[in-house]
């Protein structure tokens, strides 16, 4: 055991990190449970665009380990990859369903993507743009996911649920989802005011055992073999989608996942204690994974791949290192096998046609409580400061959306900076963003 904690601590620079192994796995573990749900998820949104449910299922477990891999072996951080929500709808309804067009056509426009988002890398503007921004825009960004994802398991646990007049209002308190919610919430709270080592973990283990006399988890199995992959198995048309009229369909994937990215990685960053004098360390390599798994991702059969907000509970767990996102890794490619116990806990309940997912949203709820506590960090008395923070904040989750929420803060800030007389503090980068983004929604 001495010769693998020597191999551990040369790869991860565990006790560096003031961590060690078992905390990571227990992380890896933790954020793998929070994330399980995109690989049913995402294959039932894909097939709607008439790709094969095995296959995606397939590729979305490859996609998500080869990024995640690359994320904890190369760039060293806990955070976990896997095909974007909210890119994978345009995906489907938007791109195919919605303009017509193939989605071997719609693959080939995600790989191009992905080669795009890779040389913007490596030329290093990915990470100008997370080390230019201020440090109390990035606290906004840090406290917008944190709310956002809180929204996220609100919504799953069936405390918020949408309503045609008012958007959204409260659920139905008195359902199976939202008693468990609100237990789950309760218990892994009181764990963690008693300072109890691995409370997140514990709380989901215990509301998924007391879920089983319900329903709310059912055992259906353990082992099952992997669906077939050649379906959708380098299937892209990259011809087609260097058509003009699909070329505008790229920029949108680079776009959306360029800048759900560099929210992502700020505001995990500010929650895990990576920032070093307002910048991310290892930016670059922390940068490379979502370009390569989305090349890779889309290859396999799968839409855009980028970092997860749900990381955050990984975090939270006490992971600090790339050993925890190995991890993840490994249990997405063990899900191939044991697809039936991964559904079990991350598959959700289903009332009435709607999807809860009663064990991992207490965890979402949780863990946007502990990043909110970034709000602290910004001077509300400095309007030039507060009111694009705050729009962050605030707009990313009533837009459901990390890349539309930084545009209203990105846009506001140089434009209130410029009619304050301080138009020399804006670095010309997040001017040229601020024009990205406006003529990103002034052309759509």
């Amino acid at each position: 055991m001495t010769g693998l904690s020597d191999i551990l601590e040369r790869l991860f620079r565990l006790q560096e990190n003031d961590s060690d192994a078992v905390t990571e796995v227990r992380a890896g573990i933790v954020t793998f449970l929070t994330t399980s749900y995109i690989i049913f998820v995402q294959p039932a949104v894909l097939s709607n665009a008439g790709m094969d449910f095995g296959a995606v299922m397939t590729a979305t477990c490859l996609a998500s380990a080869v990024g995640c891999l690359i994320m904890g072996l190369w760039a060293n951080y806990p955070i976990a990859l896997a095909p974007g929500m909210g890119i994978n709808f345009y995906f489907t309804y938007t791109v195919v369903l919605g303009q017509g067009i193939p989605w071997e056509t719609a693959l080939g426009a995600v790989f191009i993507s992905g080669v795009i988002l890779i040389l913007l890398t490596l030329f290093r503007f990915r990470e100008l743009i997370i080390n230019v921004i201020p440090e109390y825009l990035k606290n906004g960004i840090a406290a917008g996911i944190g709310i956002f994802i809180s929204f996220i398991g609100l919504v799953q646990g069936g405390w918020v649920t949408d309503h045609p007049g008012a958007l959204v209002q409260l659920g139905n308190l008195k359902s199976l989802p939202a008693v468990f919610t609100l237990c789950g919430v309760l218990l892994i709270a009181v764990l963690l005011q008693r300072r109890v080592t691995g409370a997140i973990f514990i709380g989901m283990a215990v509301m998924s055992l007391l879920g089983l006399p319900f329903g709310l988890v059912e055992f259906s199995g353990l082992v099952s073999s992997p669906p077939d992959l050649a379906p959708t198995l380098l299937k892209m048309d990259l011809a087609g989608a260097l058509d003009l009229g699909v070329l505008t369909i790229v920029g949108v994937f680079v776009f959306v996942d360029l800048f759900d990215t560099a929210g992502t990685l700020v505001g995990i960053g500010q929650q895990g204690g990576f920032m070093k004098y307002g910048k991310l360390p290892r930016a670059n390599r922390a940068l490379m994974p979502d370009a390569v798994a989305t090349t890779a991702g889309a290859a396999f059969g799968t839409s855009t791949v980028t970092c997860y907000i749900e990381s955050s509970a990984g975090i939270a767990e006490g992971g600090r290192t790339g050993l925890a996102s190995v991890v993840t890794a490994c249990l997405f490619l063990l899900a191939l096998f044991f697809a039936p116990l991964a559904k079990m806990i991350g598959g959700g309940y289903v009332v009435d046609g709607t999807i809860f997912y009663p064990i991992t949203a207490p965890v979402l709820i949780i863990v946007g409580c502990l990043m909110a506590g970034n709000l602290s960090h910004i001077n509300w008395k400095q309007w030039d400061e507060a009111l694009p923070s705050y729009l962050i904040v605030i707009g990313m989750p009533l837009t459901y959306s990390i890349a539309d929420g930084m545009a209203l803060g990105f846009i506001s800030y140089p434009l209130i900076k410029v009619f304050s007389g301080k138009a020399r503090e804006v670095h010309w980068c997040l001017y040229l963003i601020a024009l990205l983004f406006i003529l990103r929604y002034w052309t759509s």
